[in-house]
């Protein structure tokens, strides 16, 4: 009776959410920092190509590639969240990636330092974005992945990059 009566049901909201994120998440770096978006926003990995520069857009939207005759605008994630610029190294990266626009889902270019590696997330391994105070926002995570030791930033790319839509053709 004591399994039916609700206390061992689903648990926390915390854990739900927790339950939800759980799964495969693509890692890479920008600085020192470790980020993971979910395998199932990226189309795939490329090595950094000549980018054509658009004028009048922010300065975070490198321009556009072409990739096998399509057209896709290229974000640089360091500038996005206020890194210093760097030259591309060997180990720069273009994830492709589709974004949930207020229209369509569109495909977008993200420049990362380097890519890591797919890695499993349990539930038991994902706390919620901490509280920084009010004039912090931080629903751009997902949550943070206590992993091998190291924390990883989680990131909802359609909140880190669905802000951008007025640069994207509709």
């Amino acid at each position: 009776m004591e399994a039916m009566s609700g206390r061992h049901g689903a648990g926390t909201p915390a854990q739900q959410g927790a339950a939800a994120l759980a799964g495969k998440y693509l890692t890479f770096t920008l600085g020192t920092e470790e980020y993971g978006l979910p395998v199932l926003k990226v189309r795939e990995i490329i090595k950094v190509m000549d980018i054509t520069q658009v004028p009048q857009v922010p300065e975070h939207v490198r321009g556009v590639i072409n990739l096998r005759g399509k057209v896709i605008p290229v974000i640089d994630l360091r500038l996005k969240f206020g890194l210093p610029s760097q030259e591309a190294t060997n180990r720069t990266c273009i994830i492709v990636v589709d974004v949930a626009m207020v229209a369509a889902t569109v495909m977008l270019g993200v420049v990362v330092d380097s890519v890591s590696e797919v890695l499993s997330v349990a539930a038991s391994e994902i706390d919620q974005a901490p509280e920084f105070g009010g004039r912090v926002v931080t629903d751009y995570m997902l949550g943070l992945a206590k992993v091998k030791g190291t924390v990883k930033i989680l990131l909802n790319l359609d909140r880190v990059l669905g802000a951008d839509r007025e640069f994207v053709a509709h």
